[in-house]
């Protein structure tokens, strides 16, 4: 567990500002540092979902050591941006960045997936510091942070309400009543849904299920402003956030990031449907840290 439980970014836990300066190749290794994390917990604890994690783990990257307003000492800070995670199966990419930053201590990453921990391979707010809702069952958490977002314009506070979905999720019909709902409302960049479009849901292609073809298009067409792009450029995923809109009236923000299932591992981007739910080889796990340690070199 020695990749997990070592820190080996100087966070400053304090408070996080949005636009907070980091380099784009500091950025890219957080997010290979996440890859790293997410094999060692998988191989701890025998669950989890290794390409899921992998496609949006610039994404995290990003979100956490760039663009969210945090305070990790004071998890419920009532100004702090909150983060929606919609595809809860991801949160094995989470947990090392949450240890980092500082919301609980890092030997708390070994206990993943035990009986009594508060970590498991879904997120739970009652349970996880820095958690903004729990997430397990698709569908439900654009509903919810637009209730945040709209709970943030009640208050007069100016906070960002992140969701992260995925392509598969927003198959589900509720994700389109929050979409219209979101669209009316005209929260600006109070509300911003990020699609981690990479193609596939946990049953296969997405395009086989229901192909929604352009999403940006039908976020357009439902009120929202719209943005494509590379999910795996650290330096887009910047640009696009710092360019938000301002918290308030106007359209709500959709940045659909093009991602690819299992990035970051040659044997997954080729077969990512296989590594939804499969398990590394202690052969294949320590081909796999070689494969991401060369990178972050």
């Amino acid at each position: 567990m020695t990749t997990v439980v070592e820190r080996p970014f100087d966070s400053d836990s304090r408070e996080l500002e949005r636009g907070r300066p980091a380099s784009e190749a500091e950025l890219s290794r957080r997010a290979d540092w996440i890859r790293l994390a997410t094999i060692e917990l998988i191989d701890q604890a025998g669950l989890g979902h290794y390409s899921s994690t992998f496609s949006c783990a610039e994404i995290f990257s990003v979100l956490y050591y760039h663009t969210l307003r945090l305070r990790p000492g004071q998890p419920d800070w009532p100004e702090r941006d909150r983060f929606l995670l919609g595809k809860g199966h991801v949160a094995t990419g989470l947990w090392p960045v949450y240890a980092d930053l500082g919301y609980y201590p890092a030997d708390w990453l070994a206990t993943f997936g035990q009986i009594g921990s508060p970590l498991n391979d879904h997120p739970n707010m009652r349970l996880a510091p820095g958690v903004d809702f729990s997430s397990g069952s698709l569908g439900h958490n654009l509903s919810v942070g637009l209730g945040m977002s709209l709970a943030g314009r009640l208050t007069g506070r100016d906070y960002r309400t992140f969701v992260l979905t995925g392509d598969g999720e927003i198959q589900e019909g509720q994700v389109w009543e929050a979409i219209m709902a979101a669209g009316h409302y005209r929260l600006g960049g109070g509300l911003v849904a990020i699609v981690d479009a990479n193609g596939f849901s946990g049953h296969g292609p997405t395009s086989d299920a229901i192909n929604i073809e352009s999403v940006a298009d039908r976020f357009t067409a439902f009120g929202w402003q719209a943005i494509e792009v590379d999910g795996h450029d650290v330096g887009a995923l910047c640009e696009t956030f710092d360019a938000l809109p301002p918290v308030g009236e106007g359209r709500p923000v959709c940045v659909v990031a093009r991602t690819r299932k299992g990035r970051g591992l040659a044997m997954m981007e080729e077969a990512p449907q296989a590594w939804h739910l499969g398990h590394l080889t202690p052969e294949q796990r320590d081909g796999a840290r070689a494969e991401i340690e060369a990178r972050m070199r």
